[in-house]
């Protein structure tokens, strides 16, 4: 008799290291220097932060008491509503649920529209989380591709294609992470017309949505917060991970909206699902209104870092022919296109042992085809320009 393992089949995931992190824990090994052209930790960027403000918020002796709240704090959750306001969306506090960051949130969706083995139809290029956060709750992904055209669309042919029996959900993230692609409102009606005759929920994850680029190439006319699209189910979450750029202070929220009747019932439980998980950190949650009062001083440090590495990206690329730039139009990432001679990964891997820069390849993300590259624009600039230099002067070398 063969004994079943003592591990869950959902966690059956590979466990061993990629070729392109064991080049990268070599390289560190070594001692040589990298330039890390990959960083998205805004806290690590040199930017600079109002540590008396933030610090002083999360000592108020208030949160010195536990208070069983469990769609979060009514003045937390007003916070985030006055948020909306000033980018001119109307939320009630009431259908918004606080959680520990916005994978916590999925946690919460996923078991509240999915049982075991029900399918999610996802946007690929996608950030990789995604596929652990639904297997971790019996959840499938089913992709559907994103095309590229000057610019980044919906394939909508495909998109309905994936619609089966299992279907529950579109997930989408708007600007996307990391193409940079904001939902147009063509493609918004669209997507409300699928979901309303197919009786699926949409998922929208806004954490970029504030880091809209100036002058940016867009396709159509941009659909702002879905926060407001009251046409089906829609769940919109965020959270000052990227908001405020405090990745480090655990709290995001789902915002939900659509017909009256389903936004009551989908409040009601995920109500439920929260209490069960208990009421998050009293201390985040009166600090709130101050923590992302900081996204006005440093939004603004990060769209001039952007725009400034956005400059001096486009400037080189401009006086060589074999590495060109995606469009985009929002985020904090950008992606380069190679000429496909090797996997990405061995390209990446060629990079940092011939150059010492750090860049991911686009298989991470999920893109189809070899020669993507997914470059950060937070990268401290002075460090940004060495780090590309290197990279056109190898791939133009080859």
């Amino acid at each position: 008799m063969t004994r079943r393992s003592i591990f869950a089949a959902r966690t059956n995931w590979t466990l061993e290291e990629n070729a392109y992190t064991l080049a990268l824990r070599r390289h560190k090994r070594s001692g040589r220097e990298i330039l890390d052209l990959t960083v998205s930790n805004p806290t690590v960027c040199g930017f600079q932060y109002d540590e008396t403000a933030i610090l002083g918020a999360l000592e108020n002796s208030v949160g010195l008491r536990y208070e069983a709240q469990p769609k979060g704090l009514l003045s937390a959750r007003a916070a985030v509503a006055q948020y909306y306001q000033e980018i001119g969306v109307t939320v009630d506090p009431e259908r918004l649920i606080l959680t520990t960051g916005t994978s916590e949130a999925y946690s919460f969706l996923f078991r509240l529209v999915c049982e075991p083995g029900d399918e999610v139809l996802i946007a690929h290029p996608s950030y990789p989380l995604f596929d652990f956060l639904a297997s971790i709750q019996d959840v499938k992904l089913r992709p559907f591709r994103l095309l590229y055209d000057h610019g980044w669309e919906i394939d909508f042919a495909e998109l309905e294609n994936g619609i089966g029996a299992w279907t529950r959900a579109i997930l989408l993230v708007h600007p996307n992470n990391p193409t940079g692609n904001f939902i147009t409102t063509r493609e918004a009606e669209k997507l409300n017309a699928l979901c309303s005759r197919h009786n699926l929920a949409l998922v929208m994850d806004e954490v970029f949505l504030d880091y809209r680029l100036k002058n940016a190439c867009a396709r159509g006319e941009s659909h702002g917060s879905f926060a407001c699209n009251s046409s089906v189910l829609t769940f919109v979450l965020s959270g000052l991970s990227k908001i405020s750029a405090l990745p480090q202070m655990k709290i995001g929220w789902i915002a939900s909206n659509g017909p009256e009747n389903l936004v009551r019932d989908a409040v009601a439980r995920l109500e439920v699902i929260a209490d069960t998980y208990l009421t998050l950190n009293a201390p985040i949650q009166h600090a709130l209104p101050v923590l992302l009062a900081q996204r006005r001083s440093l939004q603004p440090q990060l769209l001039s870092r952007i725009g400034s590495n956005l400059d001096a990206l486009d400037a080189p690329l401009a006086t060589q022919n074999l590495v060109t730039r995606l469009e985009f139009e929002g985020g904090w990432y950008a992606v380069l296109r190679a000429p496909a001679v090797q996997s990405d990964e061995n390209l990446a891997i060629d990079l940092l042992d011939r150059c010492s820069v750090a860049v991911h390849p686009g298989h991470f993300y999920e893109f189809s085809g070899e020669g993507f590259l997914v470059i950060s624009l937070l990268t401290p600039t002075n460090q940004f320009e060495e780090g590309m230099r290197r990279v056109l002067t190898a791939i133009n070398a080859t």
